[in-house]
């Protein structure tokens, strides 16, 4: 599992890449036994992104703003670059405000070159996730339980840092 590195602009403060690697984690029990059954995941194959919801387009370029991918069986034997789709749907959430699927089915006039044409990407309450390798709409769903999860800890960090009399968000808070 990668994350972002210290050099990359400031984020959210509660949901930070230890924060979305956990929000990972705490999927990947549901996500795992999924790999082998066709009819979920038709790749055996799969690749998660979490975007920064502390970050919008225009405050950094796109990669800044990934705090966490994690791919999902062995790299060298997929059969399609899962991470580079799993960005794309990232990429087109991220930057719509909107779950993939909202956009390809009802806002096809939006969408500009270079966008993708997959869904599988998420925008919960401005937490963007991307998931490739399964089909689209458990792509989504692997996406929204990952990108809950994260609303969940971020919430759980806020509530520490109230329960700690502090006022103001800070890196210390998270």
């Amino acid at each position: 599992m990668t994350s972002k590195t210290s050099d990359a602009p400031s984020g959210s403060v509660f949901a930070d890449a230890g924060a979305a690697r956990r929000a990972i984690e705490l999927a990947l029990p549901m996500i795992e036994p999924t790999l082998s059954d066709a009819s979920i995941c038709g790749s055996g194959f799969l690749c998660i992104v979490v975007l920064d919801p502390g970050l919008a387009p225009g405050e950094c370029e796109f990669e800044d703003a990934i705090l966490a991918e994690h791919g999902l069986g062995e790299r060298a034997r997929w059969d399609a670059d899962y991470a580079a789709f799993a960005r794309a749907k990232a990429r087109l959430a991220w930057f719509s405000g909107q779950d993939g699927h909202v956009v390809q089915t009802t806002q096809a006039h939006s969408l500009r070159a270079g966008d993708s044409l997959l869904w599988g990407g998420v925008c919960l309450d401005g937490i963007v996730v991307g998931v490739s390798g399964a089909h689209p709409y458990f792509d989504e769903a692997f996406a929204t339980a990952i990108a809950a999860n994260l609303r969940a800890i971020a919430k759980q960090r806020h509530a520490a840092a109230r329960a700690r009399d502090e006022l103001i968000a800070s890196p210390s808070a998270g």
